[in-house]
């Protein structure tokens, strides 16, 4: 393309190609902003940001009730409790020796901020607290906080305590659901995604600077919304993960988005046009469809508001702010770093790597294309199998929270978990709080008909004698399952109590008794969240419909999408079910035992893939779209169109794939499932969809992949993904090249 027509006409400016401009002439100013916007961020998050913290309750569900009367009437039991064991491995927790050591630990810990009171294993309150064999025991620390408003820094003292009392003839051990996020690691699986992504740059681009630049843009990027999501703590409910999630979407579409742009530019520098024109092109078409991909990422995540749960809210909004970040980032910084780069975006050059343009009818991908296209029935059948295969296990995904049962053995609460199974049965792990509410007659008097029901339940080890509220209108019972807080038996157990064993004693006894604790929590906010899934999946898949529809004027094309994406994710969550059963699988990523998966992420799973996918799909359909415009041949516009994205694709994919798995090492079970889920579904949908099933398909379906009728094409909005025409980009070109060369107007200053 050359800039070389003077009798055109003018044309209007967009406001993409003013802002390319703008920021790839005003470069040092844009740097700068964005250096202070850095810098400015890290420091107000260092300053005035807000904790994280995580609730489980769901509206209006018993476990909300439950402690909705426990904060009202019943303030010393409304805290969570952390649990001091001690085991004495040479003797008994009755000899004088270990005895004197216990009570001196638990005056220790009583000590601590937001211990309001210790119930020792010696008082007569603690008389259960000590295993049959005498060797396992422990006390209860109660707090004056729930997991949600307690600090990670205080979880952090009592850690650091336990490790200065703990000695060889007494182990002592801390279990508390507060205590998860004080004790997990600071490895940074961040930094390792980086790397690998920065390798498959340099293959991909062939130089050091060009490999630079969407580390740059990335880890700027990253470094900003990472610090907005700090802020964001203050108003919004942001769970202690979110960084972690956030920082995994940001480096993956940051870099990705960075690589299309500064591909675009190489050929357009390539093609002959000088380095100000190449920016503004490759802003106005690669850069367009960055801004369109980010912004069905951030709309597939803002969807999550609708389940109407804070953490989610949260969780979302984070993900938001780095997507957002990166999104203007690769539309500002990146021109202005163009700028400063120029003609010398190739030094730096890596030796034996062929850095040829794609497209060549010679390529792998095109010819590759070209044998799908001549069997797409079998590939077809074939693909549609295999990907039902994988997605098959997903039918028996198990729902839940999983507990400390699932953490690595060098952790506190995990010897603890295993000392609490070994010496009481694993369900002391997580008790169930049962608090009856009374009108009349206090709670606990009538309590003991309900209490025989709960104790004659299979299922149930023990049940506390009635706790009275300081009123006497609330009372409580804790009870014991048999199995663990995350075992199927135990979420069946709470359902069973809700529905069968309690209405009954309840009602006669004049009381209300809802079913309450972190457990019970647990499994009313995986009800209610794997309740709606399938609602926010059919709204995310008819939204994609949607969009691709008025992007490439089709109904075919749109609908293929939605069916692959559905086959995608079938994969990816049939896959995290096979890892999450432990075995050699799961041993892989570090789950050696079975885990339930929570309910929320397959529906963060869904809204993030739904805006990835949405990337590759747009970047390969609308250069076949493009090629089909321009010869009318479909079968040739699919290898065209496949050779000509194939490069960069299959480097954005590697390196979505890479971040993801790195987040494989984290501590939190729950960022291993998403590390290996969105890192399946992107290795699906940029190999079995993307080189089979797209040209399969599109072959099959041949001209009436593109057809549309008249009366919905004339009702839907135009909306160009990848930009203007050449024609309309060079006019826009010539335009400000023609403004940059006329004389200044009297008495206009310059």
């Amino acid at each position: 393309m050359t800039v070389t027509h003077p009798e055109r006409t003018t044309t209007r400016l967009t406001l993409l190609v003013r802002l390319a401009d703008w920021s790839y002439r005003r470069r040092r100013r844009v740097l700068a902003a964005w250096i202070v916007l850095l810098i400015g961020t890290v420091a107000g998050a260092g300053a005035f940001g807000g904790s994280y913290h995580f609730t489980f309750t769901t509206p209006n569900s018993d476990s909300k009730r439950a402690q909705d009367l426990l904060e009202s009437r019943f303030t010393s039991r409304s805290g969570d409790d952390v649990n001091v064991v001690f085991e004495s491995p040479n003797g008994t927790v009755d000899d004088p020796a270990a005895r004197t050591a216990i009570d001196a630990t638990l005056r220790r810990f009583g000590t601590q901020p937001h211990v309001r009171t210790v119930v020792s294993p010696f008082s007569a309150e603690g008389a259960r607290q000590i295993s049959r064999d005498r060797k396992v025991a422990y006390g209860t620390l109660r707090l004056d906080q729930t997991v949600s408003d307690y600090q990670q820094t205080d979880g952090k003292m009592l850690l650091d305590l336990r490790s200065q009392l703990d000695r060889p003839d007494l182990k002592v051990e801390l279990s508390g659901f507060v205590l998860g996020n004080a004790e997990q690691s600071d490895f940074s699986s961040e930094g390792i995604g980086l790397l690998v992504a920065a390798l498959i740059l340099l293959v991909s681009f062939g130089s050091l600077l060009a490999m630079g630049l969407p580390i740059m843009i990335a880890v700027m990027g990253l470094g900003i919304g990472l610090s907005l999501i700090t802020l964001l703590a203050n108003v919004l409910e942001v769970p202690d993960f979110a960084p972690q999630v956030a920082a995994m979407i940001g480096i993956g579409v940051g870099i990705d988005y960075v690589l299309f742009i500064v591909t675009r530019y190489r050929h357009a520098l390539h093609d002959g046009l000088e380095p100000r024109a190449a920016v503004i092109t490759a802003i106005t078409t690669s850069g367009r469809a960055v801004i369109f991909a980010g912004c069905t990422v951030i709309i597939s995540l803002l969807g999550l508001f609708v389940m109407n749960l804070g953490f989610l809210r949260g969780l979302a909004v984070g993900a938001v702010s780095a997507v957002l970040v990166v999104m203007l980032a690769s539309v500002t910084l990146l021109p202005a770093m163009l700028g400063f780069i120029g003609h010398t975006i190739d030094r730096l050059r890596v030796p034996f790597v062929n850095r040829t343009v794609s497209g060549d009818h010679r390529s792998l991908s095109y010819r590759w294309s070209r044998v799908v296209q001549k069997r797409p029935w079998p590939a077809v059948v074939v693909c549609a199998l295999l990907l039902l295969a994988l997605a098959a296990p997903a039918r028996n995904m198990h729902f839940g929270f999983p507990d400390a049962g699932n953490n690595p053995s060098s952790f506190t609460t995990r010897r603890a978990y295993d000392l609490l199974s070994r010496g009481f049965g694993p369900g002391f792990n997580g008790p169930l709080l049962l608090v009856a509410q009374s009108n009349g007659a206090p709670a606990a008097g009538a309590l003991d008909p309900v209490r025989a029901a709960v104790a004659a339940d299979s299922d149930v080890a023990f049940v506390s004698p009635p706790i009275p509220s300081p009123d006497g209108k609330v009372a409580m019972l804790v009870t014991y399952p048999k199995s663990s807080p995350q075992d199927q038996a135990t979420q069946d157990l709470v359902r069973r109590l809700r529905t069968d064993i309690l209405p009954g004693p309840s009602k006669s006894a004049g009381v209300q008794v809802f079913v309450g604790g972190s457990t019970g929590a647990s499994v009313d906010a995986t009800a209610y969240t794997a309740d709606r899934l399938g609602l926010f999946i059919g709204a995310v898949v008819v939204l994609s419909f949607l969009l691709l529809l008025v992007v490439f004027r089709s109904l075919l094309v749109p609908l293929k999408a939605a069916i692959m994406n559905l086959l995608s994710v079938g994969a990816a969550y049939g896959v995290v079910a096979m890892v999450v059963q432990g075995g050699w699988l799961g041993g892989l990523v570090g789950i050696h035992d079975p885990v339930p998966i929570p309910s929320f992420i397959p529906m963060m799973m869904f809204a993030i893939l739904f805006g990835l996918s949405m990337d590759y799909e747009v970047f390969l359909l609308s250069r076949i779209r493009e090629e089909y415009t321009r010869t009318g041949d479909n079968a040739t516009a699919v290898a065209d169109g496949l050779a000509h994205t194939a490069r960069v694709i299959t480097a954005a994919a590697a390196i979505m794939i890479s971040v993801f798995l790195a987040f494989v090492l984290a501590d939190q079970v729950f960022l291993k499932m998403m590390g290996v889920g969105l890192a399946t579904a992107i290795f699906v949908d940029a190999t079995i969809v993307r080189m089979i099933l797209v040209p399969a398909t599109m072959e099959l379906l041949g001209d009436a992949n593109w057809w549309l009728p008249r009366w919905l094409d004339r009702r839907l909005p135009r909306l160009h993904v990848e930009g203007e025409s050449a024609e309309t980009i060079e006019a826009e070109l010539e335009q400000l090249l023609r403004a940059d060369a006329a004389p200044p107007k009297a008495g206009a200053t310059t």
